[in-house]
């Protein structure tokens, strides 16, 4: 499966970045696509059987999606209230 992960900052982007290289996943930063929206413009794309490599969803993510055929379905959404 192939996830993209947006954050609130380009640097939460590259701690999740190495973070998921630690585990072995094959992880690459990117522009974040039109249809996601993000407050840093800086995205993780990464695979995976897991969509959380790291055990837990970091603060610094905005959201989670698993890439699909007909778009993107939504895994975690961070709750900013």
């Amino acid at each position: 499966m192939v996830y993209i992960a947006t954050f609130y900052s380009h640097f939460g982007a590259m701690r999740f970045k190495k973070d998921c290289e630690r585990q072995g996943v094959e992880a690459r930063l990117m522009p974040v696509p039109r249809d996601l929206s993000s407050s840093c413009g800086t995205c993780v794309r990464y695979g995976g059987e897991y969509p959380c490599p790291a055990g837990g969803w970091p603060e610094e993510m905005e959201q989670a999606v698993a890439v699909t055929e007909g778009g993107y379905r939504p895994l975690y959404r961070a709750d900013r209230s």
